[in-house]
């Protein structure tokens, strides 16, 4: 054993062991023997010793010293001991099963011994009762409360650790989040506009009334476009995150208005919206997704497959609206494609607000197909409080220590009420004693005897009673949880008193023989 636990023990054992050595003299406890004094003192030892690594046998060890002291568990030599190892019980071991079969197994011990040794049975099985609730599982249940009020601290502590780590990762998160907007909308805008503009060059090189030196200008722009658009896509690409739904800006355009935009620069674009089909409401978060899926697809078109004539189709649903975007076969050749992350993001936009997103070939073309939900329903995870498992666990214990308390208050409430009725009802006055006359027959001194006789009377201390007597011990004196001085009355087989004693309270000794022992001589 380490030294601070060693002197943590020792102090323990010295507190637990104070009021075994002082109940005697003090008169709290029938005086006993040296050497059953030393073994309790022994037994506290063990006890205090493996109360560190084995909580249970410590408080098992106190709980048979306790048995051995008194049938109803309670005594006032060991009594804090035994609610200071239930107490460490509760705190050091996290299991319940095995503490509740060793509070069953004491209390069927005590009950056994109470049976079979009693001197008041009833009287005392409710004192063991209310010992074992109030005296042992009330320790525990607030060591258990004290365990759990100690792992819930350092849950909370680790949570807080989790929570800052978790808030510079959002903080992190959020500025690459905003460098990806950044990005996305630099290619969207620039990258559509760069498209725009090389579709012009390109209508404007094979324009037949266009002088040969302006047609290969045009055809300068048109490939000095290409290339910047290749160019911004592969710088843009390092920057943005594909993983990362990138929030829009209002684009300040409706649908309807980019592809007319799109037909005036050259694009071989039609809009067929479909029914009451529409492409969300105008300022939307729906019409601003469903503005850059056909941006987006309008760019692939004019890049990577000129000359294609481009459909672009609305359909409203329910709840929702669907755009599709198809372009047949290339006329001419077109920039090849490097695997960019547009189509990527628009996935992302579109699944991340609750709609569904499609894109590859169609027939000798391709085609993109994406649904958006009216009221975008953003995905959130849901996570339940760490805390809230602790904070359950932590009201049922507070629940179990508050009905332990009562059932307790109400059992050791009613013992008491009970100890207090039988130590009234046994009391002889002395001065009733005093009158008793020797050789009285039972009928005769009944009237001046109280209605029950002492519990746990002072035999040890008594003088040796008449051969065949039956001796009855009565109270002096009303006080209680003290020790008293007793009067015995021993009657002989005819029922005839031939003894009475005076046994002094514990700690004291009789004047002399004769004030405390007249015997009747025939």
């Amino acid at each position: 054993m380490e030294r601070p636990h060693l002197w943590r023990a020792c102090l323990l054992w010295a507190a637990l062991a104070l009021p075994a050595l002082t109940a005697d003299p003090l008169g709290l406890n029938e005086p006993r023997a040296f050497w059953p004094q030393l073994a309790g003192l022994g037994v506290l030892a063990a006890a205090v010793a493996s109360a560190r690594r084995q909580p249970g046998v410590a408080f098992g060890l106190t709980a048979v010293l306790s048995l051995f002291a008194a049938p109803a568990l309670f005594t006032v030599s060991y009594g804090p001991a035994l609610g200071v190892l239930a107490l460490l019980l509760g705190l050091r071991s996290p299991r319940v099963l095995p503490a509740a079969a060793l509070f069953a197994a004491v209390g069927g011990a005590g009950t056994a011994k109470v049976a079979l040794v009693g001197v008041d049975p009833a009287a005392q099985w409710v004192v063991l009762t209310g010992t074992l609730l109030f005296g042992c599982v009330f320790p525990w249940l607030g060591g258990r409360y004290w365990r759990q009020s100690r792992e819930l601290a350092r849950a909370g502590w680790t949570r807080a650790a989790r929570l800052e780590d978790e808030q510079r990762g959002a903080e992190e998160r959020a500025r690459l989040r905003e460098r990806a907007r950044i990005a996305q909308d630099m290619h969207d805008s620039l990258g559509h506009e760069l498209s725009l503009i090389a579709l012009r060059a390109g209508a404007l090189q094979v324009a037949p009334d266009l002088p040969e030196g302006h047609r290969a200008a045009a055809a300068d722009l048109r490939a000095a476009a290409a290339d910047a658009t290749d160019r911004l896509h592969r710088i843009i690409g390092v920057l943005r995150e594909d993983d990362e739904p990138v929030p829009l800006s209002p684009p300040g355009e409706s649908v309807e208005q980019l592809v007319a935009r799109a037909a005036e620069s050259g694009l071989p674009v039609c809009w067929q919206p479909a029914g009451s089909g529409t492409a969300g409401q105008p300022g939307s978060v729906a019409e601003r997704i469903l503005h850059r899926v056909v941006r987006e697809a309008l760019t692939n078109a004019a890049r990577h497959a000129p000359g294609a004539p481009v459909t672009v189709a609305a359909a409203g649903e329910a709840g929702g609206t669907t755009v599709t975007i198809t372009n047949g076969r290339a006329t001419r050749p077109g920039s090849p494609s490097i695997g960019g992350s547009g189509l990527l993001g628009l996935r992302a936009a579109v699944t991340a607000s609750g709609g569904d997103f499609e894109a590859g070939p169609h027939g000798d073309g391709f085609r993109v197909r994406a649904y958006v939900p009216e009221q975008p329903t953003p995905g959130a995870a849901r996570t339940a409080a760490p805390s809230a498992p602790f904070t359950r666990a932590r009201r049922r214990v507070a629940v179990a220590i508050g009905a332990a308390a009562c059932a307790g208050v109400a059992l050791v409430g009613g013992a008491f009420a009970w100890y207090a009725y039988t130590e009234s009802h046994s009391v002889l006055q002395p001065a009733a004693y005093a009158r008793l006359a020797l050789g009285a027959s039972v009928a005769e001194i009944a009237p001046a005897l109280p209605d029950r006789t002492a519990r746990d009377a002072p035999v040890e201390r008594a003088p040796a009673p008449p051969k065949h007597a039956d001796c009855r011990y009565y109270r002096a004196s009303g006080e209680l949880l003290v020790s008293v001085d007793h009067f015995r009355l021993c009657f002989d087989d005819e029922g005839r008193l031939v003894a009475k004693d005076v046994v002094p309270r514990a700690g004291l000794q009789a004047d002399t023989p004769a004030d405390t022992h007249e015997e009747f001589v025939r």
